[in-house]
C-alpha cells in the first residue's frame, strides 16, 4: 500500500510513519515543520519506501503517485501552538482539509481525519460519547482549534454523503509518548521537564480538573484498526481511566524522584474541567482498548526525556 500522512513529522504522525514503514508500506509524509520536527523522521530518510515533502497542505504540490490511504494529521495541536498560530491552524483545518479531501477523491483513496476531543469543548456530560454535540465557545481563545476541527469533521462527512468518499474520523483524547516537545504547553511533557530539573511544577486552577491519558502505541493501534474498518462516523480513541491533574503531578514527581514543589496559577480561559472518553464504540466496532498502564507509559517517556533535556 502507498499512503500519505499529513503532519508526518509531528508527534502522532511520525509514529504512524514508523508503523506503516515497518509493515512494508510506502509512505509520503507531508509537513511544513512549524510544529513538527524533522528529527522525528530522520531515521527514515534513507528508506526507499519513504518520501518527505516539506510543504504546506494549504498550497499542496501535485502528487503524481497512486495513493490508497490518506491519514490527515496536519495541525498545531497544543494550546501554545494554536494560540501562536491561530490563522494557520484554521487554514489547515479548512483549506488544508479540503485540499486533502480533493486529493483523496482524485486518487480514489480512503481519507482518515484526525479530529479531537476538543470538539466536545468543556463538556456537560461525562464520560463523553460520540453522540454528544459539545459545549464549545465559538469565539474563545481555543476556538481556532475546536471550531477548526468541528469544521473538518463536517466537510469530511459532506464529502462522504455527497461524493461517496470512503472516510474515517477519529476523535483523539489526550495522548502522550516519546517525541512530544518539552515546551509545547501540554501537561505531561511540562510536568516531566519541571520534575527532572527540580523546578516548580505548575498546576493551573486547583488541580482537581480531570484528564485521561493514552500511550502513543495504544493510539496508533486504534488508528490502524479504524483505517482498516468501514466505519465512517466519529469514534473516540483514548484511555477511559480518569484522574486529576494534581494526581498526575504527584505521580510524575515520584517517578522522577524529584524535589519539585507545586505552584498554582489561574485556570486558562475555556480550559475543560473534565475530559474522559467513552470508548464503548471503539470496543464494539474495532475490538480496541488501551493496554499500557499510566505508570508504565510514564516511565518510558521519562527515560526518553532524560536523553533530550
Amino acid at each position: 500500500m502507498k499512503l500519505i500522512i499529513t503532519g508526518g513529522a509531528g508527534f502522532i504522525g511520525s509514529h504512524l510513519v514508523d508503523y506503516y514503514l515497518n509493515k512494508g508500506d510506502e509512505v509520503i509524509a507531508i509537513d511544513n515543520l512549524i510544529t513538527g520536527k524533522e528529527e522525528n523522521i530522520k531515521h527514515n530518510l534513507k528508506n526507499k519506501k519513504f518520501q518527505f515533502l516539506n510543504c504546506d497542505i494549504c498550497n499542496l504540490p501535485r502528487i503524481k503517485d497512486d495513493i490508497e490511504l490518506i491519514l490527515h494529521f496536519a495541525s498545531p495541536a497544543s494550546p501554545f501552538d494554536y494560540l501562536k498560530y491561530p490563522i494557520e491552524t484554521m487554514k489547515t483545518a479548512s483549506i488544508g482539509t479540503i485540499n486533502m479531501l480533493e486529493l483523496a477523491l482524485k486518487k480514489n483513496a480512503k481519507f482518515l481525519l484526525a479530529s479531537t476531543s476538543e470538539v466536545y469543548g468543556d463538556p456537560l456530560i461525562h464520560p463523553q460519547v460520540e453522540e454528544y454535540w459539545g459545549n464549545v465557545n465559538p469565539v474563545g481563545i481555543r476556538s481556532v482549534y475546536d471550531e477548526g476541527k468541528r469544521f473538518a469533521e463536517a466537510i469530511t462527512v459532506a464529502y462522504h454523503r455527497k461524493l461517496k468518499l470512503k472516510i474515517n474520523i477519529v476523535r483523539i483524547f489526550n495522548t502522550y509518548g516519546e517525541r512530544m516537545r518539552p515546551k509545547d504547553g501540554r501537561v505531561i511533557p511540562t510536568f516531566i521537564e519541571q520534575a527532572l530539573k527540580n523546578e516548580p511544577m505548575t498546576i493551573f486552577g486547583d488541580g482537581k480538573q480531570t484528564r485521561s491519558f493514552c500511550y502513543i502505541s495504544d493510539l496508533v493501534n486504534g488508528i490502524v484498526k479504524l483505517a482498516e474498518s468501514d466505519y465512517h462516523m466519529p469514534i473516540n480513541l483514548g484511555n477511559p481511566k480518569e484522574f486529576t491533574i494534581l494526581e498526575l503531578a504527584q505521580k510524575i514527581k515520584k517517578l522522577c524522584n524529584s524535589k519539585s514543589e507545586f505552584v498554582y496559577k489561574p485556570l486558562p480561559e475555556d480550559d475543560p474541567h473534565r475530559r474522559n472518553p467513552d470508548i464503548t464504540r471503539a470496543k464494539k466496532i474495532l475490538q480496541w482498548e488501551p493496554v499500557i498502564e499510566i505508570d508504565d507509559g510514564l516511565k518510558r517517556v521519562i527515560e526518553w526525556f532524560k536523553t533530550k533535556l
